[in-house]
């Protein structure tokens, strides 16, 4: 493998590593409502838990393809750039620069969006949870 070839390559797999993902659960805490079993409120937190997945659903994987199609964009214009200055070789370099700046971006706009996927969950899921007459944490 050449030396050059080197960012093309690691690109796809910073992306990967920065993919938004759905949230495993919710970062707010609610406590049962007052004389609520532990049973009762476990149901209600799973329902509640449901209903927020699908407030959500499928928001992370419209955040990726953002991401992937940014990188493509990228390194597509690092090419472009790196041919008209550079030539062949500079097309490569261009290309190299432009998947590893892609890469890069994409992965801090994936990581902002995830801050806002897991925002959405969680008023879902205290909503869901207050209308059953739980009490939100401290």
């Amino acid at each position: 493998m050449k030396l050059k070839q080197l960012p093309l390559l690691m690109a796809p797999v910073l992306m990967l590593a920065a993919c938004a993902q759905t949230p495993m659960g919710p970062t707010v805490m609610v406590l049962p409502g007052k004389d609520k079993s532990y049973a009762e409120f476990a149901q209600e937190q799973s329902f509640c838990k449901s209903q927020a997945n699908s407030a959500v659903s499928g928001q992370a994987e419209n955040q990726n393809h953002r991401a992937l199609l940014g990188g493509l964009a990228t390194t597509a214009l690092g090419a472009g750039l790196g041919a008209a200055i550079g030539g062949g070789s500079g097309a490569a370099i261009g290309a190299g620069a432009g998947a590893l700046g892609g890469g890069l971006g994409g992965s801090m706009y994936t990581n902002n969006q995830q801050g806002g996927i897991q925002t959405q969950y969680n008023n879902a899921y205290a909503q869901c949870m207050v209308a059953y007459h739980n009490v939100l944490g401290q």
